[in-house]
């Protein structure tokens, strides 16, 4: 399948890889930013654009990865003259619908995954979420996602934004917390990575367990004294402060059930 590339950032650079792994020709990379556009057309033997007036016409499918802000008015000015062509998003947050003023044929191929450029990964085992509005962008949207990943499911728009939601606190709210245990282990002389069998063995716990389940720590049995101890050493960060407080009364309400 012949396929253009909107977008040059984290989940582009790995989409493309995995087309071009899978045996598809991609054609074209599109960035506003020329050199982001260059690198990565670079990488996939690709021609690459930084004028959207000069997105080819030979593609067969159109993969957008750009930010959530800036998709409709890309979309809009991507579509014209290519309305008859096949238009799908990455996105995790934004409906199917912003290609309905623009094209015939459109939908939504979900990679739920964090991606960076420098780090491989393997698109197979990637769980990617679908979802169409005809049987011609079914059919290529089918094709791309099968060709990709092991593991392919059809969900609607509505269902997939509480999916990125629920993605963003197990995964982004999380990272943000190991950020914190790093400020609080390097500014008292020791290193992140003493805490990584900790971590370790706390996400391979809920492989086996449910996370109410798994969880332990002294807010599950709201131990006042040392929540209080520690709280105290947060006096001089307000942000973490509130942080702490706020993820010790929900971690305690769900362990008791009232939330």
């Amino acid at each position: 399948m012949r396929i253009a590339l909107v977008g040059a950032g984290n989940l582009a650079t790995n989409i493309g890889k995995a087309f071009i792994a899978a045996g598809h020709d991609v054609l074209q990379v599109f960035s506003r930013t020329e050199a982001n556009a260059a690198t990565l057309a670079k990488e996939l033997n690709a021609a690459h654009t930084a004028n959207i007036a000069e997105l080819t016409d030979k593609a067969d499918v159109y993969v957008f990865s750009v930010k959530d802000s800036a998709l409709a008015d890309v979309v809009s000015e991507a579509g014209k003259g290519r309305e008859a062509k096949v238009f799908l998003h990455t996105a995790g947050s934004v409906g199917i619908d912003i290609f309905r003023d623009s094209v015939q044929h459109y939908g939504v191929l979900y990679p739920m995954q964090t991606f960076t450029k420098s780090r491989e990964v393997d698109f197979s085992k990637i769980p990617v979420f679908i979802e169409w509005n005809d049987a011609t962008a079914e059919k290529a949207i089918r094709a791309l996602a099968d060709s990709i990943s092991e593991k392919v499911t059809v969900l609607s728009s509505h269902d997939r934004k509480y999916l990125h939601l629920a993605a963003v606190f197990g995964c982004n709210f999380v990272n943000h917390c190991y950020a914190l245990a790093a400020d609080i282990m390097e500014s008292h002389g020791m290193t992140f990575d003493m805490l990584l069998p900790l971590l370790d063995e706390t996400l391979a716990k809920v492989h086996s367990l449910h996370p109410r389940n798994a969880q332990t720590g002294p807010a599950v049995r709201y131990d006042r004294n040392v929540i209080d101890r520690q709280t105290a050493m947060l006096e001089d960060n307000p942000i973490m402060k509130e942080i702490y407080e706020t993820m010790s009364n929900s971690i305690h309400k769900k362990a008791t059930g009232q939330e």
